[in-house]
C-alpha cells in the first residue's frame, strides 16, 4: 500500500461506520445473557449454512491458486467442514466467557466518605483490517460483540466471497436477537481507499487493529487519524539452554516452526547454547530436514550439517511464515538475549530449561509481549490460552500487550459516587471555579 490519499468515495465507508455508531449505542447497554444468546445464534447458523461458506471459499481458493499465491497465503485461507466447526466452537467459547463490560477494576471509598470505582466500558465501534484469514472474520466479531463493540470488519481481496458470506451469516443470525444487526458489518469496497476512509474516519470510529503483514501495519500506523492498536509480526524464537532436556528441546522446536510455520505464533529463530549443542543440533537438524524445514545458520551450526544453508543478515530478522528457521549457536543465556533483543520483534519467545534460575533470568530480560518457558511458541494464541479467541497480538507496550482478547477491547469510565460532596471549604462565587476558591 504506497497510495496516501483515497482515491474513490467516502460515502459507502462512512455510511457504514455511522449505521455501526448508531448500533453501538443499544449494543453498550446489553445484558450479558442477551449477547450470549447472540453469539450462540451465529454458532448455530455457521453450522446449518456451512455449505455456502464453503462454496464462497472454494471460489477464493481457486483464484488464489489461479493468481499463484503462495502456500502461506492458502494456508491461512482454506476452509473445510472441520474448520467451520472449530469457528462455531471458538463463537461459543467466547459466550461462556465472564461479560467484562461493567467489571471493576478499582474501588475505593476515600477518608471524606467518596466512592470511587474504574469499570470496563466498551470502546464503541472498532475497525478490524486483516487480510486473508476467514477465521479472524468470525473470531472479531463475536470478541466485539461479547465487549459490546459494534465492529467494521474489512478483510481483503483473496477472501472476499468467503468474509463476505460470512458476515451474511452472522448478521442473518443476528436479525432474531436483541443484538442489532448493524453491530457487524463489512466495509464497502476492495481497494486501498477503503482503508484510508477507515483510517480517517475521526468521531466515527473509535479504534483501529491492524493485523497482517509488515506493509499492512506500518501503513495504518503511519497514516492512521484515528486511534490504532498495532498487531506485531512473529520473529518467535525457541531457545535451548544448556540445562535443557534434550528431548523436551526437540519437541518444543519441532511443534514451534513445524505445526504450522505460516502463522505469526510459528518459531522463525533457533538459539542453542553452546554446551549443548553437540548434544541437540544433530538430532534437531536432522528431524528439521525431516519435518521439510530449511534451515538457514551460522558457521557454527552448518558444521553440524552441509544441508544448512548459510544465514544472512536479513534471515536474523525475518517473518518466514514458511518451513523455514534461522538457527545460531550462541555462548550464554545473555547471548541469546542479545540476540532476540537485536532482531526478535517483541512477540514471541521460549526457552526450554530445567534451571529455575535461568528461566527466570530469561523471563525477566527478555521484553517481548510474551515469554514462555518450556512451552511451544505455538500456544500463544488467545483460544489456547484461555481467553475464548484474539483478534491479534499486540507488541505495543500500551493499553494492551500481548493477545488482543475481550478485556482488551474495552476500555476504563471511572465513576464518583457521594453525598453532596463538593471541592473546597468555601462556596463557589460567581463567576468563579471551585479550583480557583481552593487553589487548587
Amino acid at each position: 500500500m504506497s497510495e496516501k490519499s483515497p482515491t474513490a468515495s467516502r460515502g459507502g465507508v462512512l455510511e457504514a461506520a455511522a449505521a455501526a455508531r448508531r448500533a453501538a449505542v443499544p449494543l453498550a447497554t446489553l445484558s450479558g445473557a442477551d449477547k450470549d444468546a447472540a453469539l450462540e445464534a451465529v454458532a448455530d447458523a455457521l453450522l446449518a449454512r456451512s455449505g455456502e461458506i464453503l462454496q464462497a471459499n472454494r471460489r477464493d481458493v481457486e483464484a488464489a491458486l489461479a493468481a499463484g499465491k503462495p502456500e502461506s497465503v492458502l494456508d491461512r485461507l482454506r476452509m473445510d467442514e472441520a474448520g467451520i466447526a472449530g469457528v462455531a466452537a471458538t463463537v461459543r467459547q467466547v459466550a461462556a466467557l465472564p461479560d467484562p463490560v461493567g467489571e471493576t477494576t478499582y474501588s475505593s471509598v476515600l477518608p471524606n466518605g467518596l466512592d470511587v470505582r474504574r469499570i470496563r466500558v466498551p470502546l464503541g465501534v472498532i475497525a478490524f483490517v486483516y487480510e486473508g484469514r476467514p477465521n479472524a472474520t468470525a473470531d472479531a466479531a463475536a470478541l466485539c460483540l461479547k465487549s459490546g463493540n459494534a465492529v467494521l470488519l474489512r478483510g481483503s481481496s483473496v477472501a472476499r466471497a468467503t468474509d463476505s458470506a460470512l458476515i451474511a451469516v452472522i448478521r442473518g443470525a443476528l436479525a432474531g436477537t436483541a443484538v442489532p444487526v448493524d453491530a457487524v458489518q463489512r466495509v464497502p469496497g476492495d481497494d486501498r481507499s477503503s482503508v484510508w476512509e477507515l483510517m480517517t474516519a475521526r468521531g466515527l470510529v473509535d479504534l483501529l487493529i491492524p493485523r497482517g503483514g509488515t506493509g499492512l501495519i506500518r501503513t495504518v500506523v503511519e497514516g492512521a487519524t484515528v486511534p490504532v492498536l498495532e498487531t506485531g509480526i512473529g520473529n518467535c524464537h525457541v531457545y535451548v539452554d544448556e540445562d535443557a532436556d534434550p528431548a523436551m528441546a526437540l519437541s518444543v522446536l519441532l511443534n514451534s516452526k513445524a505445526q504450522r510455520p505460516s502463522t505469526c505464533n510459528a518459531a522463525e529463530s533457533l538459539l542453542v547454547h553452546a554446551k549443548i549443542a553437540d548434544t541437540f543440533l544433530p538430532a534437531a537438524l536432522a528431524a528439521l530436514r525431516e519435518a521439510g524445514v530449511t534451515v538457514h545458520g551460522d558457521a557454527r551450526v552448518a558444521g553440524y550439517d552441509r544441508a544448512v544453508v548459510p544465514a544472512t543478515e536479513e534471515d536474523w530478522a525475518a517473518e518466514y511464515l514458511s518451513p523455514d528457521i534461522s538457527a545460531a549457536v550462541v555462548d550464554s543465556l545473555d547471548d541469546a538475549v542479545a540476540h532476540i533483543r537485536r532482531y526478535g520483534s517483541g512477540h514471541t519467545e521460549s526457552v526450554v530449561t530445567r534451571s529455575a534460575a535461568a528461566a527466570e533470568r530469561f523471563t525477566s530480560l527478555v521484553d517481548s509481549a510474551v515469554v514462555a518457558v518450556n512451552v511451544s511458541t505455538r500456544y500463544v494464541d488467545g483460544g489456547e490460552m484461555g481467553l475464548g479467541a484474539e483478534v491479534g497480538i499486540s507488541t505495543q507496550k500500551v493499553h494492551a500487550r500481548g493477545p488482543i482478547a475481550l478485556a482488551e477491547l474495552t476500555t476504563a469510565k471511572y465513576v464518583l459516587t457521594g453525598d453532596g460532596h463538593i471541592r473546597g471549604a468555601a462556596p463557589a462565587a460567581p463567576g468563579l471555579s471551585c479550583d480557583a476558591l481552593s487553589g487548587g
